[in-house]
């Protein structure tokens, strides 16, 4: 078994658990990729698992579900860790009891909300941290609000450093460049939780007992997907279906272990090994 490179990922086949972004590695936006399908049950006939790891914030773990159930994948809120469980998580053991002014989907604001964080989405000066996630309603006076509460001495936080989500006709601005955007109006920066943080991937092996050598994650972002597997030491897979082009990784300083051109790619390999 070897790569698009030609190196040899022999010790694919061994992986006890894949950890899977969603956005541009398995489908775009609301069209599943050719061979994901197949690749989900490759995983499933080894014995192994997969683990959806998400940035997007935009959705709750309940609406992922239905979403990917959707589309024909099999999963329940057990394959799924996304940056708002991560940041729900980091509020409650770094901010206990503190009110979280949040600039993010309703989604967003009802996971906080379930964790048991009290959340306020206009200003108020009760509220000690800003959170901003990727807000796909997001409006003019939701950024008025942002910007009177970073005016104050407050904590920010955000779920994600991505730049852009990929869409069907292309990209949309996504949380990292809306804190671009709220840089330029106050001057402060975020500290980002999600990817590439490995938060997200040490909370899951940890859950399921699995060691990082028997871990993979497959990603199509390197500096989000490729960096947390890099941060979190388990083998990486860059998958050229979504942001990344093999320019990126050639001409870059981030390196993936392993390149494939898609999740069929991955999986045509893997069972091009059991009928040699």
């Amino acid at each position: 078994m070897k790569d698009k490179t030609g190196k040899t990922a022999e010790r694919l086949k061994s992986k006890k658990l894949y950890l899977l972004d969603m956005d541009g590695t398995i489908y775009n936006e609301n069209e599943i990729f050719d061979g994901t399908l197949e690749f989900l049950e490759e995983i499933r006939q080894r014995g192994a698992q997969y683990i959806f790891i998400t940035n997007n914030s935009s959705k709750s773990v309940k609406d992922y579900v239905k979403k990917v159930n959707d589309m024909g994948i099999s999963a329940d809120e057990e394959n799924f860790y996304t940056s708002s469980q991560a940041t729900a998580a980091y509020i409650k053991e770094n901010y206990p009891g503190q009110i979280v002014y949040c600039m993010g989907t309703q989604s967003l604001v009802e996971e906080l909300r379930s964790a048991g964080i009290e959340v306020v989405t206009e200003a108020d000066d009760r509220a000690s941290i800003v959170l901003i996630g990727f807000d796909t309603e997001n409006t003019s006076e939701k950024i008025r609000n942002t910007c009177i509460m970073l005016g104050k001495e407050v904590a920010y936080l955000a779920t994600n450093p991505d730049l852009v989500c990929p869409v069907s006709f292309g990209y949309i601005p996504d949380c990292g460049s809306m804190s671009i955007m709220l840089k330029n109006a106050t001057g402060k920066e975020p500290f980002f939780i999600g990817k590439p943080e490995p938060i997200m991937v040490n909370c899951v092996l940890k859950r399921l007992g699995v060691d990082k050598e028997d871990a993979v994650i497959v990603g199509d972002r390197l500096y989000t997907d490729i960096k947390t597997g890099i941060n979190a030491k388990i083998d990486t897979i860059c998958v050229l279906s979504g942001e990344a082009e093999m320019k990126d990784i050639l001409e870059g300083e981030i390196k993936p272990d392993y390149i494939f051109d898609s999740v069929k790619e991955i999986y045509e390999k893997l069972t091009e090994v059991e009928t040699e």
